[in-house]
């Protein structure tokens, strides 16, 4: 008998089938420009806000315009943090977390382009703050594995002025 001939030939007809499935399966987890070692995970699109610590700070509302459009939404602002001490045992590397005095916030702006924004803050004293910035494109594994979204990060000047970071 012949190996693709009766029997033998639906168990190996199923088998190509499974083989084709998983194929198919395994091709689609992975997204346009990815490679081995990216990392599978999102990003933010929005504009980041850091204010210095003594600053006399608590709130900020943050109005983006771009095409004709503006979106205004409170950011929330949290403590800041920054990288301390590192330590380093057999091959594997840690940071401690350590506060820096000042805050931090993030605001998602879905639809935001890589390209000149308008925005303004406004704080606990409701006066506005404006700058243009230009959002970049954010490559969480480097170029080799594609553009994720685009993000503007902003600091707050000890006059309260927004700059771009």
């Amino acid at each position: 008998m012949q190996p693709w001939c009766g029997r033998h030939r639906l168990v190996g007809m199923r088998g190509v089938l499974w083989l084709v499935a998983v194929l198919v399966l395994a091709a689609g987890c992975g997204g346009a420009g990815e490679g081995p070692g990216c990392p599978a995970i999102g990003v933010r699109v929005g504009v980041g806000l850091t204010v210095p610590p003594a600053a006399g700070i608590s709130r900020a509302t943050l109005e983006a315009c771009w095409h004709g459009r503006c979106v205004t939404r409170p950011a929330d602002l949290m403590p800041g943090t920054a990288a301390g001490s590192t330590t380093c045992a057999t091959g594997v590397c840690s940071a401690q977390q350590t506060a820096t005095g000042g805050l931090q916030g993030f605001v998602d702006l879905p639809g935001l382009p890589a390209e000149p924004i308008r925005v303004t803050v406004r704080f606990d004293d409701g006066r506005p703050h404006t700058t243009d910035v230009t959002p970049a494109w954010v490559e969480p594994g480097g170029p080799a594995c594609g553009q994720a979204g685009p993000q503007a990060q902003l600091v707050v000047g000890a006059d309260r002025e927004i700059r771009p970071k």
